[in-house]
């Protein structure tokens, strides 16, 4: 037999699938987790900011000779005093039309949205440092603020980068089959103007940064709360050109990020340049303003949408036109084209679209910057592409589920090219719709439906189905045209003498259960229990490159090569252990960190074989050692297919227009489930996160561009009367081509949400004749519409 062969693992029922606890919680929930605001460090100084009031406006001049004189003040630095210090970065792209915007730590000149940084206080303590950012003056020269995205893509509109020569950031079209003469032949055109507004991502812990710069090692250290510690890395290289081994980023334990913390931002530029020059720890802790007012932003699109249908309803054509608003600045490195490009890429959903024509332009407003968040882009392609499908269903009289029956790619269809050209892998399209339909018991939903209608009850029933690509591989950028590889991920898998096993990663959890997950994934592969199993993540030194947690990913990529290091790893171990056993590799199993020689039934335990290799040298020929650590990387190169149906039921309040999700279920194909009770969580995070998208959460500027959102009184996000019950269902349909087995799930309950209750609330309304075009459905822009709709009536 060829004893090179990979061992078996001994027959047992394997920890992925299994519903462990979170190995993190116990030191999360008894206050023992550890936070970059919980780092103390010996001579460290804290840094607070002096923001901008002002949406668009010429920095005249500052005045902090006051603030300079409190005691305390170590020193404050503006653009001009940190320019020796920095390069500017940019995010990149090779798209064409697409201007980037330079990111420097401060304001330089002018400054571009309220809540932007323009000077930096060094104090002795955060309270001094605040107490003297008050104490500077800053003298702005007013300029016209640039709101709506629309009139700000007008000829001749106030520019906010002058050197760009225009607003529009980033613009883009695809193209398929004859649209114009689809619809010109449909015999069913639905459309209408859809808006979905800006969100926060208001994660629990706001951004932190403490950055230890040692001067006799000149290494610099950043603790940051980051999803991204690879990115934030491989960027502060270049913009204080250092070498790259002398720069490390650690992201500690991390209170949430839904996307918002894995760009750069400046304010981990600001910490990263005074430790260096001033060769003491600098630390910053932003508060709930700060955090709402400069954190990076999502969705906020408008979109010209029509769909053509025959009269059996089977989608002719779709096209679309959308104006996203990006915010002041092209994100890095995720760029401007991040959110509303994939808006367009996205539209056509899981369905056969034959002729489609879509079109984007992302402006730069007086507004925090766009950037990622739960979905990107999908959530509003989702929302609007469900909504035409809902609309068409209406004209013709057709019942949702069958709209989607007749539209959706079956399984014999697989793979499916889109029109924009992304390719769907065997997933669960039809399979989802169904199983949803009969979790909920769909038509006797219906039933329920009529007779609460003659009650005079505003009850509906909402469907909202969507697919998406995780794990993206290297042959796609996580956003379009950006120069960095976001698709390959390492793993590094260590036994020390002692026997204890380390894998060692590059992504950076952030509340997803990672170091449980990836555990289960190493335990099973490498026959180990899973108690002996630690992992280490949120470190850019543990392996040689990689960028973090974000775009449904780390399972994919992470699992992935935890699964190929393992697999190495286990293969040392059943040639060591067969030398020492009298065997043969290929009669070598392992589990629960036993290896058993098949054929003699011999044992030894990982510990003991660890302790020969390592300590008891005259044991082992010289070509019988091994090194116990293997790594490896992957890259599953495309990514794969992830898909769901979420069905919502509503009923609105008439007298109040406050609407109530009474029920929920969610039928998602995420592939090999790891940890059945983590995946659950994910989902109904997600949905949760949805249902304030779809009825709560906005982030609101008036005609000024001052945000009137700043504070969790004005910006409102749901709470647990808001949470309904949520059942999730898992559709496993072929294995995808991952290593593993596995999908992305992060994203999907915040991807479906707002669709389906956009459609349950239109549902409810389908008597009145009205449709839901705008999220979030506040009870003020309910109210509105149904009072605009009964003067129309009247009239």
């Amino acid at each position: 037999m060829d004893g090179s062969r990979t061992p078996p693992v001994a027959s047992k029922p394997g920890l992925v699938g299994q519903s462990i606890k979170r190995s993190e919680d116990p030191r999360l929930l008894t206050g023992n987790g550890r936070y970059v605001d919980d780092l103390q460090l010996r001579n460290m100084l804290h840094v607070a900011f002096r923001r901008s009031d002002q949406a668009h406006a010429l920095i005249k001049g500052i005045d902090a000779s006051g603030a300079l004189a409190m005691p305390g003040v170590v020193g404050i630095f503006t653009a001009d005093d940190m320019e020796h210090m920095v390069k500017p970065v940019f995010a990149t792209s090779r798209m064409p039309d697409y201007h980037p915007t330079a990111i420097w730590p401060l304001a330089r000149g002018k400054v571009r949205f309220v809540g932007e940084a323009v000077v930096a206080v060094l104090a002795e303590s955060r309270y001094l440092a605040e107490d003297a950012a008050e104490q500077v003056f800053i003298d702005f020269e007013s300029l016209q603020p640039l709101v709506d995205p629309e009139a700000a893509a007008e000829p001749g509109a106030p520019l906010l980068h002058e050197e760009a020569g225009t607003n529009i950031l980033v613009q883009r079209e695809f193209r398929r089959g004859e649209v114009d003469a689809a619809f010109d032949a449909a015999p069913v055109r639905v459309g209408s103007r859809f808006r979905f507004r800006r969100k926060t991502a208001l994660a629990m812990e706001n951004r932190a940064y403490l950055a230890d710069y040692d001067q006799g090692r000149r290494e610099l250290t950043l603790h940051s709360s980051t999803g991204a510690p690879g990115i934030v890395r491989d960027a502060l290289v270049e913009i204080l050109g250092m070498p790259g081994s002398r720069v490390r980023v650690v992201a500690p334990d991390v209170g949430g990020s839904f996307g918002s913390k894995v760009s750069l931002y400046p304010e981990e530029i600001v910490v990263s340049a005074l430790s260096r020059h001033l060769c003491r720890p600098v630390k910053w802790t932003g508060d709930r303003l700060e955090d709402l007012t400069s954190t990076s932003q999502g969705f906020d699109e408008t979109v010209y949408a029509e769909l053509a249908v025959d009269e059996a309803g089977s989608i002719l054509a779709l096209r679309a036109d959308v104006v996203g608003d990006v915010g002041a600045y092209s994100i890095y490195p995720w760029t401007a084209g991040l959110e509303p490009v994939q808006v367009i890429s996205f539209m056509s959903g899981p369905y056969r679209v034959p002729a489609y024509h879509g079109k984007v332009r992302g402006v730069a407003t007086c507004k925090a910057p766009l950037g990622p968040f739960r979905g990107v882009g999908r959530p509003t392609s989702t929302f609007v592409m469900e909504r035409l499908v809902d609309m068409a269903a209406h004209r013709l009289g057709i019942d949702a589920r069958t709209m989607r029956e007749r539209n959706l790619v079956r399984p014999e269809e697989f793979p499916y090219k889109t029109p924009p050209g992304i390719v769907w892998d065997r997933s669960g399209f039809q399979e989802g719709l169904q199983q949803a339909c009969e979790m909920i018991d769909y038509d006797a939903l219906r039933r329920m439906q009529q007779d609460a209608r003659k009650q005079g009850r505003w009850v509906g029933i909402g469907i909202g189905s969507y697919a998406e690509l995780s794990g993206i591989g290297s042959r796609i950028s996580a956003s379009p045209g950006m120069p960095i590889n976001t698709g390959t991920e390492i793993s590094t898998i260590r036994i020390d003498p002692s026997g204890a096993i380390t894998a060692y990663f590059g992504i950076a959890s952030h509340g997803q259960g990672l170091e449980t997950s990836l555990a289960q994934v190493v335990a099973d592969e490498l026959g180990a229990r899973f108690e002996d199993i630690r992992v280490v993540q949120g470190d850019s030194a543990v392996v040689s490159h990689s960028t973090g947690t974000y775009a449904s990913r780390s399972a994919v990529l992470a699992g992935g090569a935890g699964t190929l290091a393992a697999r190495g790893l286990r293969g040392r171990l059943a040639r060591v252990a067969a030398h020492l056993l009298g065997s043969d590799a290929s009669h070598i199993a392992i589990a629960d960190s036993v290896i058993t020689a098949l054929d003699s039934g011999k044992t030894i335990t990982i510990p003991e074989l660890a302790d020969i290799v390592y300590s008891q040298m005259g044991k082992l020929p010289k070509d019988a050692i091994e090194l116990l650590e293997e790594t490896q990387s992957y890259d599953p190169v495309w990514g794969t297919t992830s898909s769901s149906t979420h069905i919502a039921v509503v009923e609105i309040d008439p007298e109040t227009y406050m609407v109530k999700v009474k029920q929920y279920v969610v039928a998602d194909d995420c592939g090999r489930v790891i940890n059945p009770l983590i995946v659950t969580g994910q989902a109904h995070g997600g949905v949760v996160q949805g249902i304030g998208a779809a009825l709560l959460e906005e982030v609101v500027y008036d005609e000024g561009g001052q945000i009137l959102t700043a504070s969790l009184v004005d910006y409102v996000v749901p709470s647990a009367p808001e949470a309904p019950d949520i059942r999730v269902s898992h559709v496993q349909c072929g294995a995808p081509a991952t290593v593993g087995g596995f999908r992305g799930v992060g994203e999907g309950g915040t991807i479906g949400a707002p669709a389906a209750i956009a459609n349950a609330v239109s549902d409810a309304l389908l008597p009145l004749g009205i449709e839901i075009n705008e999220l979030p459905v506040t009870p003020e822009r309910l109210f509105r519409l149904l009072e605009n709709h009964r003067a129309s009536a009247g009239g």
